[in-house]
């Protein structure tokens, strides 16, 4: 198994090639065709059959993305407040929110505490704190 690239805020980001380069790209192709489809068949059963298909897809490939992200923030905050117990003995703060907690998420154990202490108290925005993190804590388990 090759070492996996150490995590900055540079290349955190993760994609996903045969979703977001595969399904992603292809899903919309295939509902515009099947409009186009269906106009030129002047809305016969195969045509609306198609349709009704292509939106199936385009829905769904919608929502795997939409439930799968949902639920990593739901594990990320449970985490990351677990995390927070740990280390300090008291749960996150909850001026808090996702979006702060899940760019904290990337904060080493030593500097944690102090910065979701800043991120509570100043309000910082989830790319601010990204910023801020000296020692990367890499999250490789990423949807």
């Amino acid at each position: 198994m090759s070492k996996l690239q150490e995590q900055s805020y540079r290349n955190h980001k993760m994609f996903s090639p045969l979703y977001h380069f595969g399904v992603a790209l292809v899903a919309p192709i295939v509902w515009i065709a099947s409009i186009v489809y269906l106009i030129m068949e002047r809305f016969s059963f195969a045509s609306i059959l198609l349709f009704g298909l292509s939106v199936s897809v385009m829905l769904l490939t919608v929502l795997v993305r939409l439930f799968a992200t949902k639920l990593q923030d739901r594990i990320i905050r449970q985490e990351e407040n677990f995390r927070h117990f740990v280390l300090t003995n008291k749960p996150l703060d909850a001026r808090l929110s996702l979006n702060q907690i899940i760019a904290l998420r990337f904060a080493e154990d030593d500097a944690f505490p102090a910065l979701c202490l800043k991120a509570a108290e100043t309000g910082m925005q989830p790319d601010e704190i990204k910023k801020s993190i000296t020692h990367w804590r890499a999250d490789q388990l990423r949807v």
